[in-house]
């Protein structure tokens, strides 16, 4: 079933002069207008599209690609105030409705916030929303340890940084494990770090265990033979040089580095590291 708010692959029906008349099954026909029909097209032919409603509450087509669809997150600009709420540029002609009701604080022109797109049950509308905490998935997560998952920056705290787990649950990048600052609504790939009995997600900016230490392994080891064999970096340089060096956590370079001077392919002496 097709629905408002997703892409599709629907087919061409005919051709009319304000546009292409697409055929979104469940939905009926709608139209791709001619300002945004393809160079190259056919008759019952596939053309992809986005589908929502136009300014007139009518179903459209585009052949663009919003920078959120219903469901995502993402960090958009506020363009417009109207009695009827806050317009947000999202890269569509028409602009992404925030009611007034859906504002955690009242929206200024020319900032940026942190929304969720949804599509309005009553009207149907894609409409966006600042209040995140209302849209976050509380059931048990089912994410295993190690998973590679996508991240969204919402919130900072003493211990660390609150980010929304592939658009559906939260977790925490603790303090010590990231070292540049993050912005509200900045995407990162990330890692489920532990899962807690509690419910709580622990998350990491770096891939887990083995498949992490290998390829720093490597890492180090092309470094080293780039810096023609000596490198001064140690297991007591500053947590910061580390990161700067190699964009891991301190505790990560002494595991992995411990892991080549066992295998005797590096010594480390006061001043670095050097190739056996």
């Amino acid at each position: 079933m097709i629905t408002i708010g997703t892409r599709v692959s629907i087919t061409v029906l005919r051709e009319k002069p304000v546009g292409l008349f697409l055929d979104a099954e469940n939905l009926g026909e709608i139209l791709l207008p001619r300002r945004e029909m393809p160079k190259e097209w056919a008759i019952g032919a596939l053309v992809d599209v986005f589908i929502y409603l136009d300014s007139e509450d009518r179903l459209v087509a585009t052949l663009k690609q919003p920078r959120a669809i219903p469901g995502q997150f993402a960090k958009l600009a506020c363009i417009a105030i109207t009695p009827v709420g806050a317009f947000l540029d999202w890269g569509l002609p028409k602009d992404l409705l925030v009611p007034f009701r859906e504002q955690k604080t009242r929206m200024e022109v020319g900032k940026k916030y942190l929304v969720k797109v949804l599509v309005d049950e009553e009207s149907r509308r894609i409409v966006a929303t600042t209040r995140i905490a209302r849209h976050i998935d509380l059931t048990p997560a089912e994410f295993e340890p190690g998973q590679e998952v996508e991240l969204t920056v919402y919130g900072k705290t003493p211990m660390g940084y609150k980010a929304i787990v592939n658009n559906t649950h939260t977790g925490l990048i603790f303090a010590n494990e990231v070292f540049q600052e993050l912005a509200q609504g900045e995407k990162l790939k990330g890692w489920i770090a532990a899962l807690r009995g509690d419910g709580k997600i622990d998350l990491s900016l770096q891939p887990p265990g083995r498949e992490r230490v290998d390829d720093l392994e490597k890492q180090i080891m092309g470094e080293l033979v780039a810096r023609g064999g000596f490198w001064a970096l140690t297991d007591k340089s500053p947590a910061e040089e580390i990161y700067e060096e190699l964009g891991v956590s301190k505790r990560t370079f002494k595991q992995t580095l411990g892991a080549l001077l066992k295998k005797r392919l590096v010594t480390q002496t006061e001043t670095g590291i050097r190739l056996n």
